[in-house]
């Protein structure tokens, strides 16, 4: 199915787990790695293309998932005549998408390459978002670097709360709910400042002495 100038309709997947990485597909039989994308048959949506595809491809359900943004308008990449059919040159041009960010609510054991006998990938693993595209193949950079970025803004907000645990800042919950740093207390010879443990050999006196901890002008 093309339409007038020779696009076949197609849907890309940028899958995330919860710290907003991707889902990044290394193809079979090949060194290239991509996103999860596929055609949109003749009467599918967009939306039911891409539900079809997720499970096609990383064998997901639509209950493993939630639909956090898609992008507004298609994006076309045409194809280098070596790469398309003999029998389709002349009409034939290339891919126009439509990309879906999906967070994943599910376990990353859910995801399986090898739902249908027909898989794309051959080994995935977890990336940041803004994925190395020099191992994609080169005709659709352009059109990977426009759907990161169009979708980049609705990237999920990491909790208030997880950045004060990475800072090693314990909370406490004040009677409105909201959560606020806890106050700073040492609890003993091996504990830091917010009651953060030391690893082994550190201690307090005279100043912290762990290369977690060093001096100050150290």
């Amino acid at each position: 199915m093309l339409d007038r100038e020779g696009f076949r309709p197609n849907v890309g997947i940028v899958l995330l787990n919860q710290r907003n990485q991707v889902f990044w597909g290394k193809r079979i039989r090949t060194h290239s790695w991509q996103f999860p994308q596929g055609g949109i048959d003749r009467g599918e949506s967009p939306e039911q293309a891409m539900f079809r595809e997720l499970h096609e491809e990383v064998g997901l359900l639509p209950e493993h998932v939630r639909i956090v943004a898609r992008t507004r308008d298609w994006l076309r990449y045409e194809v280098p005549d070596r790469f398309i059919r003999r029998d389709a040159r002349g009409h034939y041009k290339g891919q126009k998408q439509i990309w879906y960010l999906l967070q994943l609510v599910a376990q990353d054991w859910q995801l399986n390459l090898r739902a249908t006998n027909h898989p794309e990938f051959d080994a995935w693993r977890w990336n940041d978002y803004w994925v190395p595209l020099d191992v994609v193949v080169e005709f659709k950079r352009g059109v990977y670097e426009l759907a990161l970025t169009e979708l980049a803004r609705f990237l999920p907000r990491p909790e208030q709360r997880n950045r004060y645990l990475r800072g090693g800042v314990r909370m406490r919950e004040r009677g409105d709910g909201t959560a606020v740093p806890a106050p700073i207390t040492h609890s003993g010879p091996d504990t830091a400042p917010g009651g953060i443990e030391l690893p082994p050999g550190a201690s307090l006196s005279g100043g912290l002495r762990s290369p977690l901890f060093p001096r100050s002008g150290s």
